[in-house]
């Protein structure tokens, strides 16, 4: 009998139709412009992640209330992240709460790139007092940003010490391994007990040697799974991990499962 799908994913989107030029060049670089182009269906995620053993995943969108149907829709298999504009400080704080006391949401995810300011601006500290109080995680995009529209430089994962200073109770995941800046994300991460890297974006026969050597020894756990479906299919980095990383057993289950529940306080079975 096959084992009962038990990895976490921290990182998969639902994608509405978009037809502007936004984010074209990443997801064509990708071979996914046409998830892009027509959007994303749930029933599709659903069953990528039955066929690559994927129990639970983080999902995001835009669209907090269809995070929230798609995570009553099928119950147990998403912990649901809010993706709140930041810009208006009170309706974003008003979202957040809504989100997580009404459909337990488990994250708030902002990218600091789409907003043009580092994750040490002000205008973002409203929402990390506003995690701790609620007790959910901040998630973000670390290191450079693929759409060739937005500036790279605010995705500097060293910015996220200062916040780590700033909120020492405040649990923060930093998505995409930090590329190019990975060194930085490993320093901060090793620096601060709440702080952890997911792999979102990023496959394994791609990692830095640095970053392995993480993954493998005094960081093993640090480090997150995430895809970023349907960026990368949840399969291909799955099945890329035994060849270029070569996790043992304990540190595979840690990185696949254990560091996601702890990261997220998630309530499932460690």
């Amino acid at each position: 009998m096959p084992e009962s799908p038990w990895i976490i994913d921290a990182w998969v989107n639902l994608l509405r139709p978009a037809g502007g030029a936004e984010g074209a060049s990443i997801f064509g670089r990708y071979g996914q412009l046409a998830a892009l182009r027509e959007g994303t269906r749930p029933e599709a995620l659903v069953a990528e992640m039955d066929d690559a053993g994927v129990a639970l995943a983080g999902l995001c969108s835009t669209d907090a209330a269809w995070v929230a149907e798609t995570c009553a829709r099928w119950p147990g298999r998403f912990f649901g992240m809010v993706c709140p504009d930041p810009r208006d400080v009170m309706a974003c704080l008003r979202t957040i709460e809504t989100c997580v006391r009404e459909y337990g949401f488990k994250a708030v995810k902002v990218e600091p790139f789409v907003w043009g300011k580092p994750p040490t601006d002000r205008m973002y500290y409203p929402i990390y007092a506003k995690c701790v109080e609620l007790d959910v995680t901040f998630t973000t995009q670390i290191g450079h940003t693929g759409p060739d529209t937005f500036r790279s430089e605010v995705g500097r994962p060293l910015y996220l010490d200062e916040v780590a200073l700033d909120f020492p109770e405040l649990r923060i995941v930093g998505g995409h391994i930090g590329w190019p800046w990975t060194e930085e994300a490993i320093a901060v991460a090793w620096k601060h007990r709440n702080v952890w890297i997911d792999t979102s974006a990023h496959v394994p026969k791609h990692f830095p040697p640095t970053f392995v050597h993480f993954m493998r020894t005094f960081g093993q756990d640090k480090c997150v799974f995430a895809s970023d479906w349907p960026l990368l299919p949840i399969a291909r980095p799955l099945g890329e991990l035994d060849e270029h990383s070569a996790l043992g057993a304990a540190v595979r289950r840690k990185f696949l499962r254990e560091n996601a529940v702890r990261a997220f306080k998630l309530e499932v079975a460690s």
